[in-house]
């Protein structure tokens, strides 16, 4: 929600707030080609987005976590423009877009807050962008993992204790990487005492080196 609304306009946006929906993992939340029709505001739980690529396999684009909102890909030409599937048991709330261009209208603060959201995501595709186009795997992963425990701190979790909600394989599918280089990366990392890694739970043992092979010096 924005800042330094009235009860009345937060009334106002409260009633846009459709049924809370629960996913189960594995389960669509809306298909590439599909109407758009609604924003989801994630309650609980974690996404993936996806296409199917020319040769059959999934192409990850983006996660997605409590707190954030998926399906600003809609907006556009108003059909999804991906898959978006649920990588654990979550709960949406649907936000029917129409009414929030109606309030949007007569509550700046909605519609600056809008704007930030879709600016957000505009600068996360730049990012993803320049990812895939100039880094070497071990700057591609160190910038994934300071990038996810960044968003979880901004949301209260710790920022250097992760539990990886998506399989290596699905990290790889996202930063242009082999599922083989995802895990020689890591075990790279290990061995570099900049992680623990047990299963699916990271442990960021050195932060400074992860920036710094993203930023170097």
């Amino acid at each position: 929600m924005p800042i330094g609304l009235t009860d009345d306009e937060l009334d106002r946006i409260d009633s846009i707030i459709g049924v809370r929906r629960k996913i189960k993992r594995g389960e669509t939340l809306f298909h590439n080609g599909e109407r758009f029709s609604n924003l989801y505001a994630i309650r609980t739980g974690f996404f993936k987005t996806c296409i199917v690529s020319e040769d059959g396999r999934d192409q990850v684009t983006g996660f997605q976590m409590a707190g954030e909102i998926i399906g600003l890909d809609g907006i556009v030409n108003e059909h999804h423009t991906c898959d978006a599937v649920a990588l654990e048991d979550a709960e949406i709330c649907a936000m029917p877009f129409a009414q929030i261009e109606d309030i949007s209208r007569e509550v700046n603060a909605l519609q600056r807050h809008v704007h930030k959201i879709m600016s957000r995501e505009i600068v996360r595709e730049h990012g993803v962008m320049l990812l895939l186009g100039s880094m070497r795997a071990e700057e591609r992963l160190a910038a994934f993992i300071l990038n996810l425990a960044q968003r979880l701190h901004a949301r209260g979790f710790s920022q250097t204790e992760l539990i990886l909600r998506m399989t290596r394989e699905e990290i790889g599918s996202y930063l242009g990487l082999k599922l083989e280089t995802i895990s020689r990366t890591f075990s790279k990392f290990v061995d570099e005492g900049i992680v623990e890694v047990r299963q699916r739970h990271v442990h960021i043992l050195n932060i400074q080196l992860l920036q710094d092979l993203v930023n170097p010096k």
